[in-house]
């Protein structure tokens, strides 16, 4: 996937405009190969989808039918320089089992997977179908008084039921295939899932309507909690730490609710919600710390809310981003609210290659579009406080139509708020309380009311973007199997009594109101930090920076904008003077103004292009 982004920006460097790079891809999606797993275990994909396999593991993996018809062919380590494998077109709609030759089984056992294509009837429960419940079943199934492991309460349980889990450290991976039950521990800092970096996941969930609540996952080698393909959601006071992939994962799933939880120490990023539309999701009152990203969501959108949250000590706070490794793009209709988003410059956290491109930015949409984002507290960023920008995969997507109001944005490195293109149409900023923004004067030239201007974008990210991918492979990243254990986390309130909440028309029940979400507990006092310059809580070590953009700052983040005008002018003013010269040398002075200018715009480009790329 890096390797093909890298390709694809060299060659839309060349050509990029308000047009992309060439005709529309055909709609894909991706599947990781780890040691030793699919991710996800299932995939469903529309008729027609394209299917890529990735290698992240150390070791080399294929994909290969059951049937024989197809296979991705073998995919060299990821650690040994290969990971980019075969692509499979599905134009049929089926069921499609596949195993890894090396380490899964026809039958299904090891490493082994599902693509459903279309609208066709699977379930991965070996029972069979089995509908949801309408209400709960009263049923408690307790572990271990009653069953020895959360996998042999999970299996006897009917929908409806309420799954209690005691106190201690659980070395299994549990899959949930078995729709509308609620998975509760007693205690969330002592009920603890713990992959030993040998299995997968912590809880994987494959069936509708189920709800993870009060436990922690730690130390999988994929993610901590991941449903997929679902419909019907809900993860409560969850804790996930030091997984390999994501902490909270959310895949191709409508409808549903993560609230109340923590994630750090995960490569990719601490919550994810992705490849839906309509979402139908809220994430809210979340602490997302010491992560790749702080939130990803590829492709996600349409009554998706993040709100009231933490996003701090990441490498990068908040970014969602449309791709072509997913379905669905691009990503749009998404509302950023009310969130506390401090020091993601965090050199010392875990993350893939690919995340290393969004360093040092708070907020950061990337080929976003219609998103509004609205009241946050955004502070202390090496590089730009909140952020539009394109991104390229397969096909090239400009961030367009987004709204930025009403933040508080300061402290950043380089530009508190940034407006980059080619082809940033439609972005509107307003309110915002900040100190610098790239091109200058945003809120006045591209206002949410009134006389705008064309091309008020810059152009230096992209060309930062290009220079991060050619460095990130150099970069030294820490591992994420021994970043710091967090502290204990609050409780969910009375978890043996509460009753049993079913994650059944979840988004509907919540009424949800964006305008009442309110900034998170201790906001105020990092909101005062930032107004009075001060330092936020943490160390250098956390990501703490403080390269506050002075006045040589703001002017030198905006010498490659003023660059353009000013060679123009240049060029204007050299032909008005004209100097006699022969005939046959007028040519070449006309040549020499001409590349004069471009040079010197090159020169500042460049310059500007390497300084900000550090990372």
């Amino acid at each position: 996937m890096f390797r093909r982004l890298g390709v694809s920006l060299v060659t839309c460097l060349v050509v990029a405009g308000l047009g992309g790079c060439g005709p529309p891809e055909p709609a894909g999606t991706l599947v990781i190969m780890y040691d030793n797993q699919y991710n996800a275990p299932v995939t469903k994909v529309p008729v027609g989808t394209r299917v890529s396999f990735l290698n992240q593991g150390g070791t080399v993996h294929n994909a290969t039918a059951v049937d024989g018809r197809w296979n991705s062919g073998d995919v060299g380590a990821h650690t040994a320089g290969g990971g980019v494998g075969g692509e499979v077109v599905f134009d049929s709609a089926g069921v499609y089992h596949y195993y890894c030759r090396y380490h899964g089984t026809k039958d299904g056992k090891g490493m082994a997977g599902v693509i459903v294509v279309g609208d066709v009837e699977y379930t991965a429960n070996p029972r069979g179908s089995v509908a949801p419940a309408e209400s709960p079943s009263g049923v408690t199934r307790r572990v271990p008084a009653d069953y020895p492991t959360i996998q042999a309460a999970v299996d006897a349980a009917i929908p409806g039921d309420l799954v209690l889990v005691d106190k201690g450290v659980y070395q299994e991976e549990v899959t949930v295939t078995t729709p509308s039950l609620v998975i509760r521990g007693v205690d969330r800092n002592e009920v603890v899932v713990d992959g030993e970096f040998v299995r997968g996941n912590g809880i994987v969930v494959l069936a509708d309507q189920v709800a993870v609540e009060n436990m922690t996952a730690r130390n999988a080698l994929l993610n901590g909690f991941f449903w997929s393909g679902v419909t019907g959601f809900r993860g409560s006071y969850l804790t996930a730490y030091n997984n390999g992939d994501y902490g909270i994962y959310a895949f191709g799933s409508q409808d549903g609710l993560l609230e109340d939880s923590y994630a750090s120490g995960s490569p990719d990023s601490g919550f994810y919600i992705g490849e839906c539309f309509p979402c139908n999701a809220v994430i809210r009152n979340v602490i997302a710390e010491r992560n790749g990203l702080g939130l990803s969501a590829t492709n996600a959108g349409g009554n998706f809310y993040v709100v009231s949250s933490v996003w701090r000590y990441n490498r990068a706070g908040l970014v969602p981003a449309s791709l072509d490794i997913e379905l669905n793009p691009p990503q749009r209709s998404t509302v950023f609210a009310a969130n506390l988003v401090y020091s993601n410059n965090n050199r010392n956290a875990p993350a893939i290659t690919l995340n290393l491109l969004a360093f040092g930015n708070g907020i950061l949409l990337a080929g976003s579009v219609d998103d509004t984002v609205e009241r946050n507290v955004v502070y202390d960023h090496e590089g730009n406080g909140i952020a539009t920008a394109p991104i390229q995969d397969r096909n090239y997507y400009a961030a367009k139509r987004n709204v930025i109001r009403d933040n508080l944005v300061l402290a950043s490195g380089r530009a508190d708020l940034v407006n980059a293109g080619p082809g940033a149409t439609g972005n509107c900023f307003a309110g915002n309380v900040h100190e610098s923004s790239v091109p200058f004067s945003l809120e006045r030239w591209q206002g949410c009311g009134g006389f705008r201007m064309p091309w008020w974008s810059d152009l230096v990210a992209f060309g930062t973007t290009l220079r991060r991918v050619m460095v990130a492979p150099s970069i030294v990243i820490p591992d994420w199997k021994t970043q710091p254990v967090p502290p204990p986390q609050p409780n969910m309130p009375n978890p043996t009594a509460s009753p049993v909440k079913l994650a059944r028309n979840v988004f509907a029940s919540l009424s949800f109101d964006v305008s009442k979400a309110t900034l998170p507990p201790g906001s105020d006092s990092i909101v005062a930090i930032a107004k009075a310059g001060g330092r936020v809580p943490g160390t250098a070590a956390d990501g703490v920076s403080l390269k506050r953009a002075g006045v040589l700052g703001r002017f030198a983040a905006n010498a490659a904008f003023l660059a353009g005008p000013f060679v123009v002018l240049w060029w204007l003013w050299r032909g008005l003077r004209r100097r006699p010269a022969p005939a046959n040398r007028q040519w070449l002075r006309r040549l020499s103004v001409v590349a004069g200018g471009l040079v010197g715009y090159f020169l500042v480009y460049l310059a500007s292009v390497i300084y900000y790329a550090r990372m």
